[in-house]
């Protein structure tokens, strides 16, 4: 779908960016800090290719009727994985543009509008529910109308007004799926370790010493790299928590947003995310 309205959406940028230099738009500096916050937010893009990759990583352990499910399995991730990533470059779009909308700068988003998929399928096994591809659906159609239509004339107001229902929506889905690749993560950590922890206790005889040295060795290292995905996987639910509890108060506070109690509460939520970021970066 939006592929086809590439070419327009292109022309309809040139037309928002020159109007927003003509109008005067107003800069509302907290709103575009934690929009730019909430689009580098980063997490869900390298733990959704953690989740797709599991078959690789798990399959050296597994024994042979394990391994065909494991197949199994591997497919299925792969199928979703698309969908999984397009909505985060749906979001990734919308908190651009409503950054945009409240500067005074010029900002070309034109080249990211490819990164757009073509629509959602709901998957009852990963969660992915009928009102998460409606609201994909929805937000799909609001930044064509931003983007394409002449809403430079309109406010910040108005794009977090009609777009705060599927950005909750949307966030919704990211979380549960974060939440899905740590319960599957945590079924690959089992795998691998406990092959560990079942055979290392058997393994005494002298002429074994060398095996068994080795692979204590790799157990620390896959114990450790599993320490630091969990922990990556903590951060990120909360810098998504903290987007949808921040568009949220901004929703709520639409009509005062130059108010410096507003603007104080978006600073921190714009705050907050930098360092999760940072966290996520390993900073």
């Amino acid at each position: 779908m939006l592929r086809r309205l590439a070419v327009g959406l292109v022309v309809g940028f040139g037309v928002l960016l020159g109007g927003c230099a003509s109008n005067g738009s107003v800069s509302l500096q907290e709103v575009r800090e934690f929009a730019d916050a909430s689009a580098k937010l980063g997490g869900y893009a390298e733990l959704s290719r953690r989740y797709r990759d599991t078959y690789e990583r798990e399959q050296p352990y597994l024994s042979p009727q394990a391994e065909r499910i494991a197949r199994e399995n591997d497919v299925r991730r792969r199928a979703v994985y698309d969908d999984f990533v397009a909505i985060q470059k749906t979001l990734v779009l919308y908190m651009q543009t409503l950054s945009l909308l409240a500067s005074e700068g010029r900002y070309d988003l034109s080249e990211r509008i490819d990164d757009l998929g073509n629509g959602l399928k709901a998957n009852a096994e990963s969660g992915l529910q009928q009102r998460h591809v409606a609201a994909y659906t929805g937000m799909t159609r609001l930044l064509t109308r931003v983007i394409a239509s002449g809403y430079q004339n309109r406010s910040v107001e108005t794009m977090v007004r009609d777009g705060d229902a599927d950005v909750q929506v949307l966030l919704d889905a990211m979380i549960s799926l974060t939440r899905l690749y740590y319960k599957t993560n945590e079924n690959e950590k089992k795998t691998v370790l406990g092959i560990f922890d079942v055979e290392l206790p058997f393994s005494n005889r002298n002429t074994d010493r060398m095996l068994v040295t080795l692979a204590k060795v790799h157990y620390l290292n896959k114990s450790t790299e599993y320490k630091l995905i969990d922990r990556r996987y903590e951060l990120a639910l909360q810098g998504l928590t903290k987007v949808a509890l921040g568009h949220q108060k901004m929703r709520e506070n639409m009509n005062k947003l130059t108010g410096d109690e507003t603007r104080r509460m978006l600073a921190n939520y714009a705050r907050d995310l930098r360092m999760i970021r940072g966290g996520l970066n390993g900073d």
